[in-house]
This record gives C-alpha cells, structure tokens and sequence, in this order.
C-alpha cells in the first residue's frame, strides 16, 4: 500500500451541509485533491492549530496532546486509508520507546491532533484515485456547493462589521473572542488586523 503525502489547503463552509465544512488535503507531489466533510468543532480545532492561536483552556485535540507527552508517546503519522459508502477512515500512528501503535479514529479528529504534532499526513492511491479529484479549488467549491476560502472572504468596505473599529478596538474584541472561546469570530478580527498592519 503505497502512502500519498498530503497537505492541507483550505477549510470551506458548507452550504449543502448545515453546520458543516471541507476540509481539502492536497497531493504534496502531485494535482489531486481530497475534500473531506467535517464538523464545526473538528474544523474550528484545525483552524486554531493553524492560525497558532491559544485558547484560554485546552480543547480535546490539545488534553489528547498533552496527554501524549505526558506518557512520553509521539504522534508520528495520520493515514486516511479507506472510503466506504461516503466515510473515510484514517488512522493515528503513536510511537513510544516500547512500541508502535495504530489508533483508529474519525478522519477530521486525526488531522486536528496530527497538527498538533505537526506530523505528516498521508493516503493511499486507492483513496485518491476513488474520491480525489484533479480540479482547481473553486471548481471543487462549484461541484460541493461552497462558499470561498475562509482565509480568502473579501467583502466590500460596508460590508465588513470591522471596517469603522480601530485597531484597540479590535484588539480587545479579539481578547474577549479568545477569552470566550469564539475562535471562529477570533480568526476574523485576527484577519482584519493583519490586513492593516
């Protein structure tokens, strides 16, 4: 079973799934894609890693991590090895200095802890030739009814909720997002603070 090296390339909102996002993987070495449907929690977990932003308390994905280091075990690989009847499955490869063990686990749950070690992801052909795709982002978006890029939304100046605040403002707006664990409105005003400095 030969292992396909992936990355990851962008969390979109889902229209066709309330409450739902994609999560597409890229082939490192290659064109194809892997779109993956998860849930809010498990994208919001992924996008926290990513964005390196600090929650006041640890979410699940970070306890497991903690958890890991406490026992001296490592996190070194996510494979996402199986598709069958629109599920995938992966699994978690943890080493120790004993042993290697595989953990079975949902796919979306995986990948946030795998970015948390900052361990690499990977799937097999098999995987990529039956779900993957050779399309650029936005005929992906076009195929799954999507909206933009997270990271990407432009909106007109009227549009933006951020555009008549200062920066102080924002930067207390993103405390208090941080402090109340909204980290999907953090990641926004982060953005928008960015765009000006």
């Amino acid at each position: 079973m030969k292992k396909v090296k992936l990355e990851i390339s962008g969390i979109t909102y889902s229209q066709t799934q309330s409450g739902s996002y994609v999560l597409t993987l890229a082939e490192v070495a290659g064109k194809r894609k892997l779109p993956i449907v998860i849930g809010g929690f498990e994208a919001q977990a992924i996008a926290v890693e990513l964005e390196k932003m600090i929650p006041n308390r640890p979410l699940t994905h970070d306890l497991f991590k903690s958890f890991c280091e406490a026992y001296a075990v490592n996190v070194e690989e996510v494979i996402i090895y199986k598709f069958e009847e629109g599920v995938f499955y992966a699994k978690i490869i943890c080493r120790n200095e004993e042993f290697v063990t595989e953990i079975d686990s949902r796919t979306s749950d995986a990948i946030a802890i795998g970015v948390r070690f900052s361990c690499p992801i990977y799937s097999v052909d098999k995987v990529l030739d039956e779900v993957g795709s050779t399309k650029d982002l936005e005929d992906l978006e076009e195929d799954f009814d999507l909206d933009t890029e997270l990271d990407d939304i432009e909106m007109d100046e009227d549009e933006n909720e951020f555009s008549s605040q200062s920066l102080d403002e924002l930067q207390t707006q993103l405390n208090d997002a941080l402090s109340n664990e909204l980290y999907e409105l953090a990641s926004k005003i982060r953005d928008e603070i960015k765009k000006r400095t």
